[in-house]
């Protein structure tokens, strides 16, 4: 998995940030899912090496314009493409009336299946939200001045690498035959053998996991879902100092974010969705947010747009 940063500014876009979108890439299935779509997200897309005809899902966490207001023009640019086989998306109540109110009063058709999926009874219950093949998806609610969640990403084990010299000192064909032994299953050879699959295949695999957090106060039900992730992507809208102003408005600081981190055991924090007044030239900076969130938890790196990282169960590696 990969997840690409289209926008990491908080309320308004500034001229190096736009607002909240993140793209997580899954390239053994050659699909983009999408969580949050600020305006301009799809400029965004267009100025990055993604693809947004692989686009199949979206997640919005909550309401607030800077996570919601560029969805009717993407919806509405896919459609105009022609290439898109349809999208599902997830979030609060309210998202399907807004979909369809403002597509409907800008006569925008929408040629593909739209699936919109509300995700309220999953986060409260506890229950896994998507289940594929591969991948299962979980949220929680989060603390914030309107219904706000976080979502988990779990790529399922995989099967443990094939050993292929010891297949072939066993004398085993290559071929088609591979696949079947690679799957762990029986096969039989024409001098009668069977060799079984499992046998020549190494432990399971974990899968990579990622969860996107914004916007929230500190909250436990974050720690919780993030327990043991090997990325958690968790807003910091204001710095330590600035603690008092969080809690009025709702969001978290850089060490509310590094907190749930530590707490949640997590393997790497990337702080995003930053308040502009940290711009470079003012007295603080994204860096002294970095700094102090880095004072908590170590492994911490500063998002910025069109940065992206690789998902795995070890440590993610910067691109």
């Amino acid at each position: 998995m990969q997840v690409t940063f289209l926008g990491t500014s908080s309320g308004v876009p500034t001229r190096s940030r736009n607002v909240s979108a993140v793209a997580l890439r899954l390239p053994q299935r050659s699909e983009l899912w999408l969580f949050d779509c600020g305006e301009g997200t799809q400029h965004q897309f267009l100025r990055s090496d993604l693809r947004v005809s692989q686009l199949r899902r979206i997640f919005v966490t909550h309401m607030h314009g800077d996570h919601v207001f560029g969805l009717p023009g993407l919806l509405a640019s896919l459609g105009l493409a022609g290439t898109c086989t349809g999208i599902d998306i997830y979030g609060p109540d309210p998202l399907r009336d807004y979909l369809e109110g403002v597509l409907r009063t800008s006569s925008t058709r929408i040629s593909y299946p739209l699936r919109t999926h509300r995700v309220q009874s999953a986060a409260e219950s506890g229950a896994v939200l998507l289940d594929d093949d591969d991948i299962t998806v979980r949220c929680t609610p989060l603390t914030h001045r309107v219904p706000a969640y976080a979502y988990r990403v779990d790529q399922k084990p995989r099967a443990g690498r094939f050993d292929v010299e010891r297949a072939k000192a066993l004398g085993v064909p290559p071929g088609p035959i591979y696949a079947d032994l690679k799957a762990g299953r029986d096969v039989s050879l024409e001098d009668g053998r069977i060799i079984n699959g499992e046998s020549l295949c190494g432990p399971d695999r974990p899968g990579a996991s990622v969860v996107y957090c914004t916007d929230t106060v500190f909250c436990e039900a974050a720690v919780k879902l993030a327990r043991g992730a090997d990325l958690l992507i968790h807003e910091s809208t204001f710095s330590h100092g600035e603690a008092e102003l969080a809690y009025q408005r709702q969001h978290s600081t850089s060490t509310m974010a590094a907190q749930t981190a530590l707490e949640a055991g997590v393997k790497q924090l990337v702080l995003t969705h930053l308040s502009p007044r940290y711009m470079p030239g003012n007295p603080m900076t994204p860096d002294d947010l970095l700094a102090e969130a880095s004072a908590i938890f170590a492994n911490t790196l500063l998002a910025k747009d069109f940065l992206s990282l690789d998902i795995t169960p070890s440590e993610p590696a910067t691109t």
